[in-house]
């Protein structure tokens, strides 16, 4: 009996020691639990060039400590300046396993590489759900530093036509001498994209804020062989609809022009009233516009109609002599607005006159608001397309625009 008993009362000794053992090994003197020993996942921020062409690169993912297991890890680029699609190209699967054997991983992104001058873009890569491991940084920084020159090998001519700042019988109402080093915002506001049937014209470019440059008090729209969200050539395309309207006047727009078969250049303007009749009744006045096949010629031009199936315009043409072209120096398009008239000059010389006998039994939609608009157009049903003879990069350069009304 005294031997069974001893025998009990010596199991029972095990098992408090047992109970004992087990919760200091299971918890910390203050009760919490004791936390694993986890290997960590390290990255950085990172910086990078943009190239003229598209480029694969690699962020590393350095895992330090003892991973005993698969760790894992979750991740998502996140668009900023730098949009997914269009800026980058994620190459990775959005989710990183380390092995036990492993302790460096990489994230493949394609970095869209252009040779437009841009901003500095950047996005943001997220990491989250991470198992078996922790995360030192959750997310990093992708800089996208642009290295293009959107003006390299762009000459602008030092010569050529001028125009006063001050008419007889007129008042400066508004100009815009493309001094700043960026689009000036209270006058301009930029169009983008491919419009509804490329802009009406079967045009072939995408619009882009960053084929404009501002070089040395000049507006520089490049327009560009250059493949950008499904279009094969890039342009800009700018207006002061909202911001600048005029009615009647003196308009001078001083600019050298692009040339090339297929670019079409354009200095123009449409009836504000655009928004609650549409095109043509609003009616739309092409102080210049030039098909680079022709790289002399200059033309002038209205359309007007009631509505779109009635549609008209007429138009008149301006050569250069001597074998120039608008290309070598600089030449001013000019307008004089009036009731019931328009003239077209190009460096003072009339050329072409519109009244309400031009429109015929048509409305004569030019008594009223219009706005301006700055675009080099590629390919559409004016000029046709580029072909192999068209020379890329192509600038049309404005050095100013000036309005003068009646005092």
């Amino acid at each position: 009996m005294q031997n069974i008993l001893n025998k009990t009362m010596w199991m029972l000794l095990v098992a408090i020691i047992s109970v004992v053992s087990i919760q200091s090994c299971s918890e910390d003197p203050d009760g919490s639990p004791e936390q694993l020993n986890l290997p960590v996942m390290e990255v950085s921020d990172i910086t990078l060039n943009e190239t003229d062409s598209d480029d694969t690169i690699y962020i590393d993912l350095k895992l330090n400590g003892t991973n005993m297991t698969n760790a894992v890890l979750n991740f998502a680029a996140i668009s900023g300046t730098a949009t997914s699609g269009i800026d980058f190209e994620v190459l990775t699967a959005g989710k990183i396993i380390f092995t036990p054997e492993e302790a460096s991983k990489t994230i493949g992104l394609r970095i869209v590489g252009d040779g437009v001058k841009e901003i500095n873009e950047s996005f943001t890569i997220k990491f989250y759900n991470p198992i078996n491991m922790t995360v030192k940084n959750a997310e990093i920084k992708v800089t996208i530093l642009d290295d293009d020159d959107n003006t390299a090998g762009l000459q602008i001519p030092t010569s050529g036509y001028t125009t006063p700042t001050a008419y007889a019988g007129y008042k400066l109402a508004w100009a815009d001498e493309f001094d700043g080093s960026e689009l000036n915002p209270a006058n301009w506001v930029y169009e983008t994209g491919t419009g509804s049937g490329g802009w009406g014209n079967n045009e072939l470019q995408y619009y882009r804020e960053d084929n404009l440059s501002m070089v040395n008090g000049h507006l520089v729209i490049t327009a560009k062989d250059q493949k950008f969200a499904g279009s094969n050539f890039t342009s800009s395309r700018i207006k002061t609809q909202g911001k600048k309207a005029f009615k009647f006047g003196r308009i001078d727009i001083r600019a050298a022009l692009p040339e090339g078969q297929g670019v079409w250049p354009a200095l123009w303007m449409l009836g504000t009233n655009i928004t609650s009749v549409n095109w043509p009744a609003c009616g739309e006045i092409d102080i210049m516009e030039l098909t680079g096949d022709q790289p002399n010629r200059v033309l002038g031009t209205v359309h007007y109609g009631a509505n779109l199936n009635e549609r008209q315009f007429r138009t008149a043409s301006k050569f250069l002599q001597g074998g120039k072209n608008f290309q070598d120096e600089f030449h001013v398009f000019t307008i004089i607005w009036e009731e019931d008239l328009i003239e077209f000059y190009m460096d003072d010389e009339k050329y072409y006159t519109v009244t309400p006998a031009t429109t015929g039994n048509q409305p004569y939609p030019f008594n009223k608001t219009f706005f301006f608009i700055m675009n080099v157009a590629v390919g559409g049903n004016l000029p046709g397309n580029p072909d192999a003879t068209t020379p890329f990069p192509q600038s049309m350069i404005v050095d100013y625009i000036r309005v003068f009304q009646p005092e």
